[in-house]
């Protein structure tokens, strides 16, 4: 598979489970190695010492030694990060009040919420400011608070500068927060580009009547193409959905009696669906 993350940018990488999500996180943090090919990170082999240096991670299956209170937890990689007791004393306070845990940090982390323990970890993987944050499904585990909690916490982090590469399942956090995307199946991307024109490309009217024949078909046909005709709706593809009024008058003076024109575009799903064969152990 081949991938470019440009700096600077919030970056999707979704696919079913199995497809291959997290063991390509592992291959550029140089946990596993890959079968053939090369991963680069700053233009460094994957596990080159120098570029993990500049890499934060947050894995989807985390556990924390919860005795600790978040302070400590901090303090511990903020070492293993080799950043100097002057450094630690600044940024430590500094990366609890970005993730919204600045009256929490001396706290255990046993008592934490599962929307804390997934801040703390963001903390963690961001003490050391580094300048590429790999998060994998960082937003699968939690309720709808959590889930925006953390979205605003990736824009945050856009808004520092850093390139995050988030890794997810979930179709409707990647449309949220996401620049680019990359949709894998079976260990090979099928599909990348900007998250609009990935979605923005494909607009579709639903066209209700009182009744749907062969002349209603061709009428329709004539505008774009047929997508689904189901009962007395038919689903026309368009290029431009300001063809709605014309779509509606011709519908009317074929004498049709018109209860219903919905525009709609293709969603971050419709793309997901049609791209990715469906397999019977998901």
């Amino acid at each position: 598979m081949d991938l470019i993350v440009q700096p600077g940018e919030v970056f999707g990488f979704l696919g079913p489970n199995g497809a291959g999500k997290t063991t390509t996180v592992k291959i550029l943090l140089g946990l596993v190695s890959s079968t053939s090919g090369e991963a680069r990170i700053f233009g460094k082999p994957a596990g080159d010492a120098e570029a993990r240096r500049r890499v934060g991670y947050l894995p989807e299956n985390f556990r924390f030694h919860d005795w600790l209170t978040g302070t400590a937890l901090l303090e511990f990689h903020a070492r293993l990060a080799g950043l100097a007791p002057g450094e630690r004393r600044v940024r430590i306070p500094r990366v609890l009040e970005l993730v919204g845990l600045s009256g929490r940090g001396n706290d255990r982390i046993h008592g934490y919420s599962k929307g804390m323990t997934q801040r703390i970890g963001l903390a963690q993987a961001i003490i050391h400011e580094p300048d590429l944050v790999l998060l994998d499904e960082p937003t699968s585990a939690l309720d709808p608070v959590g889930r925006r909690e953390v979205r605003d916490l990736i824009r945050s982090l856009k808004a520092r500068g850093m390139t995050v590469f988030l890794n997810s399942h979930l179709l409707s956090e990647i449309e949220m927060v996401c620049d680019r995307v990359a949709i894998v199946d079976g260990g090979r991307v099928v599909r990348s580009g900007q998250l609009s024109d990935l979605i923005g490309g494909v607009a579709e009217l639903a066209v209700t009547v009182d009744r749907v024949d062969a002349e209603l078909l061709e009428l329709l046909a004539s505008r774009g193409e047929i997508t689904r005709v189901r009962d007395c709706t038919v689903t026309v593809g368009v290029d431009d959905l300001e063809v709605a009024p014309v779509v509606a008058d011709a519908v009317v003076r074929a004498g049709y009696r018109l209860y219903g024109l919905v525009p709609s575009r293709q969603s971050l799903e419709d793309v997901f669906v049609s791209l990715v064969e469906p397999t019977s152990d998901r």
